[in-house]
């Protein structure tokens, strides 16, 4: 590519990157914002809880992010969406070349990360709080590396709001959006995914029933960009209704640290 040639594709990047922001600028507000520092713990917290204490801000400053975050991302492929639209299949290619698989690639990830981080968090905090409820017979045997709902069951079920809190998170990442999206986020890692906007994958695929070998020919198409931001708003209003319930459950363990502190102080 000469000087020239490169100096021409960096002023239309930029001519379609300022047609993006106008789009994403014309937007109107869609979701919610996630709230920081709503939690009220004991102050001074008693020494016991100082690592709940630590845990709590950190776990949960870090979902308002990531959901935050999703929200945003299902903005900003709205725009794209918005901009790609008649665009030829050469700008179409550098759109997603510079911007949108980036983008794509993390947003159709970020439903799976928050499962994981709800599970991580909630593991966490509800082995903490349990102290609060049995001091004596609590022991610190949480030797879990991976955390995932069932797993962390043993350790949450005694509260009374976990249940709702696991009923609002299951749907996240579930099948449908599995299904809807061409289990991305795994053939992504393990293979190869279908492309966003332009380009087919998946050409020809092994398959074996029954025994049998056969080689199928034909090809994922392209996941479009609205469609992808449709599935995210979806994906986005789970973490929203788990968020809320996760906040009632940390205001159930505040209770019985609180109960705890109140009673060492008689």
């Amino acid at each position: 590519m000469t000087d020239q040639d490169a100096h021409e594709r960096s002023q239309n990047l930029v001519a379609l990157y300022r047609q993006y922001r106008s789009a994403l600028d014309s937007l109107a507000e869609d979701g919610k914002t996630m709230p920081y520092r709503w939690w009220n713990l004991p102050d001074p917290v008693h020494v016991l809880f100082m690592p709940y204490g630590q845990m709590l801000g950190e776990y949960a400053t870090e979902l308002a992010n990531i959901i935050n975050d999703i929200t945003e991302n299902v903005r900003r492929l709205r725009a794209w969406a918005t901009v790609t639209q008649g665009l030829s299949d050469n700008d179409q290619l550098e759109v997603c070349d510079e911007f949108i698989d980036p983008l794509g690639t993390v947003a159709l990830g970020q439903p799976y990360a928050i499962k994981s981080r709800f599970a991580f968090a909630v593991g966490h905090l509800c082995h903490q709080a349990n102290r609060a409820r049995d001091p004596v017979g609590w022991s610190d045997e949480f030797t879990k590396e991976k955390l995932y709902l069932h797993i962390i069951e043993e350790f949450c079920v005694a509260w009374e709001k976990y249940r709702s809190f696991k009923l609002k998170l299951e749907p996240l990442a579930g099948k449908s959006f599995k299904e809807a999206t061409n289990d991305f986020r795994n053939s992504y890692n393990h293979g190869f995914s279908p492309r966003l906007l332009v380009g087919v994958t998946g050409l020809i695929k092994r398959q074996v029933r029954d025994g049998r070998v056969s080689y199928v020919f034909g090809g994922s198409q392209p996941l479009s960009i609205a469609t992808v931001a449709d599935l995210l708003a979806v994906e986005r209003d789970h973490c929203y209704r788990a968020f809320e319930r996760f906040r009632a459950l940390i205001e159930e363990h505040i209770e019985a640290i609180a109960a705890f502190d109140s009673q060492l102080k008689r």
